[in-house]
């Protein structure tokens, strides 16, 4: 595994055995069957059980079956499962830091007691309804209405690019009730909702992204999460994930880097090993580089989270660095592979579509450059 600045020995010896057993559950039964689920397009709902059983739902909440765990061991896991597939770390993400984390930390007695028990176990799958057709970047737009009728709210709009849309029981839906953004509980199979797969994906593969949509649609007041208020709330969960993909985007990277390195050593040109090659020596050492770097900056902003320090703008400079060096590895990687590097036994070119796809979620990378410039100077760029 990479780790030219021993990272590892800044790790707890709690924090490598969670990383540990999450690394061999990759190893031994994620790997040998993901590359047939990007083929097919679905995602491995087999190893649902398999990461309820290991403890991997509920990491940010305490009580009602989970077990609460650090940041640091959260971002350990997103790394390992992202060295797999982008899409089986985003149902981590979005179970864990979209759903039950904004239930346990803005839902009602009634909701955490029913629905999170339910998610530690992997009975109940989660999606985070919050982007629009016409509204990503800017979730201050959003045109999707809840209007109070009696002891009901009637739901109306549309959500897009919603992850595990069409395999959830719940969705977390975020709309305008009376000018103000709330969150609301939407249970699936509700009259009027409809999660469609969104087809013809050439990233994000064994994701089921969807569209959902809401018609005339009646929910219970029961299900309005009663702290779930503005934009304030849907930030909070945000951190989370995107500290979340900063993490799977650097295990993206490792992955291809790795494969890189083993065929550079293997692959024979001219007699010999390409490795050996000044070119190819260049690459494998910028790779390295980059991955260190991601390590170092993902390894303090995880130690900053723990001890509740770190701050929206940190978060948006990891997810743009990581993502963005991740790209230019995956592709330097490709390059080294030559003809083999469009093969799926190979798993890079798995990484490098799908890092398409996660260089858009959770922020752009203009938008985080934004977030970071009005930060350094005090001065908005979006208005």
């Amino acid at each position: 595994m990479v780790d030219y600045f021993q990272v590892e020995g800044l790790l707890s010896e709690e924090e490598k055995r969670f990383r540990d057993k999450v690394r061999r559950f990759v190893g031994e039964e994620c790997m040998p069957l993901i590359a047939t689920h990007f083929d097919r397009g679905t995602f491995p709902m087999e190893l649902v059980p398999r990461m309820a059983e290991m403890g991997l739902f509920g990491l940010h909440v305490d009580g009602y079956g989970c077990a609460k765990s650090t940041h640091t061991i959260y971002g350990l896991i997103c790394q390992e499962l992202g060295r797999c597939d982008s899409g089986l770390r985003a149902m981590f993400s979005v179970q864990n830091s979209l759903v039950m984390y904004p239930i346990y930390a803005f839902g009602s007695e009634e909701q955490k007691s029913r629905w999170l028990p339910m998610m530690a176990r992997g009975q109940a799958i989660g999606c985070f309804g919050l982007s629009e057709p016409d509204f990503g970047s800017n979730p201050s737009g959003m045109a999707t209405q809840a209007v109070k009728q009696g002891d009901h709210y009637l739901l109306n709009g549309t959500k897009m690019w919603i992850t595990g849309g069409s395999i959830a029981s719940v969705a977390l839906v975020w709309a305008r009730i009376d000018d103000e953004i709330r969150g609301l509980l939407v249970e699936a199979g509700t009259p009027g909702f409809q999660a469609n797969l969104i087809q013809r994906k050439f990233s994000y593969r064994t994701s089921p992204t969807s569209v959902l949509i809401f018609k005339d649609c009646k929910i219970p007041e029961k299900n309005l999460l009663p702290e779930a208020k503005g934009l304030k709330s849907v930030l909070s969960c945000l951190n989370y994930a995107r500290y979340g993909v900063a993490c799977g985007a650097l295990g993206s990277a490792i992955a291809c880097y790795e494969a890189a390195e083993i065929f550079a050593r293997q692959r024979e040109v001219f007699e010999k090993p390409i490795a050996s090659y000044q070119l190819v020596q260049e690459k494998l050492v910028r790779m390295v580089l980059e991955i260190t770097k991601a390590q170092l900056l993902t390894f303090h902003l995880s130690r900053l989270l723990d001890r509740h320090q770190a701050r929206p703008p940190q978060i948006s400079m990891a997810k743009l660095n990581n993502v963005r060096e991740a790209m230019k590895v995956a592709r330097t990687a490709r390059d080294i592979l030559g003809g083999r590097g469009i093969l799926a036994d190979h798993h890079v070119i798995r990484h490098l579509c799908d890092l398409e796809a996660v260089s858009t979620l959770e922020g752009t990378e203009s938008i985080h450059t934004l977030i970071i410039g009005q930060d350094l100077t005090g001065i908005s760029a979006f208005h």
